[in-house]
């Protein structure tokens, strides 16, 4: 093979990588997993788990898709954040949402509904650990609108779980849940009250899974729990998965429904939405479509 060659073929294949990657970030995804968590006679209740849509003001595909999603009835939404990324993004991500604000949901905010991106070295992601400690790089205050946000979902009836505990009926089911603020920012606050005995089923749901919070909830009794922020790996292999997971989770639970269970207690089902969007400074996927989940609730 000539020396040319030797240097055209790499830079051909890094350049269809990366338009791919470019494609795949737009080809939105809805997965759907069941989950057997319900009381005994109970019907299944579908809960539509929205995570990381990082909307941009022009990404009208996006948004286009979102509310389509109304049009799988859920009879419940959850949002575990990152809805934002950039500052006049709230009236798109507002528009998105519509129709599914008419739907009981739930929602915690993750940095990026709080802090605009900003350029970053992605060689941190790889070398630097799980971003424990990111509270303390955060020397801006914020500058999304957060607030406007939160009303404007209150308003609609979604429920704030940002450090809180709350209930729904749902479908005649009584829902539990307990909320934490961004764990990755370590605005969470953890206590010790256990999973609501009298409830129908008991919900976890964060921003980001990192282990102190899913152990947490798991040593609680919380049967179900739910998170985002690790947009699936965004960048994976084939056959091998997520190299990273921007937390300390395992790479093998990057996304999609598992287990997680501290010793002696019994597992709770943990789902990890892949999520549906890009930092603007990265805005590619490779092996690991943007998704939107709908899990099935049963008996």
């Amino acid at each position: 093979m000539r020396t040319r060659d030797l240097v055209t073929w790499p830079l051909l294949a890094a350049g269809g990588a990366l338009a791919w990657g470019v494609c795949e970030a737009r080809a939105f995804t809805l997965r759907r997993f069941t989950v057997p968590v319900l009381p005994p006679g109970s019907r299944p209740l579908r809960v539509l788990h929205l995570s990381d849509a990082h909307m941009l003001p022009s990404q009208g595909r996006k948004q286009a898709w979102l509310r389509g999603l109304a049009d799988l009835k859920p009879d419940l939404v959850v949002n575990t954040g990152d809805n934002l990324a950039h500052l006049d993004a709230l009236p798109a991500i507002l528009d998105a949402y519509e129709p599914l604000l008419d739907v009981p949901g739930v929602f915690v905010f993750g940095s990026n509904d709080y802090f605009s991106p900003r350029p970053k070295n992605p060689a941190r992601y790889f070398l630097g650990g799980s971003g424990v400690g990111a509270a303390g790089a955060w020397e801006r205050q914020p500058d999304l609108p957060f607030e406007a946000m939160r009303e404007a979902f209150t308003r609609r009836g979604w429920t704030d779980l940002s450090n809180r505990h709350d209930e729904l009926t749902v479908g005649g089911l009584r829902l539990a849940f307990a909320g934490v603020d961004d764990p990755h920012l370590e605005y969470d606050r953890l206590d010790d009250v256990p999973a609501d005995a009298a409830a129908d089923l008991a919900i976890g749901v964060a921003h980001a899974p990192y282990l102190r919070v899913l152990d947490r909830w798991n040593a609680l009794g919380y049967p179900l729990i739910l998170a985002g922020h690790t947009h699936g790996g965004q960048l994976c292999v084939p056959f091998y998965g997520a190299l990273v997971t921007n937390c300390d989770l395992d790479r093998a639970r990057a996304r999609g429904l598992h287990t997680h269970a501290t010793p002696g207690i019994e597992p709770s089902w943990l789902h990890v939405s892949g999520g549906l969007g890009t930092s603007p400074y990265a805005p590619i996927r490779f092996a690991c479509r943007p998704e939107a989940t709908l899990l099935t609730l049963t008996e």
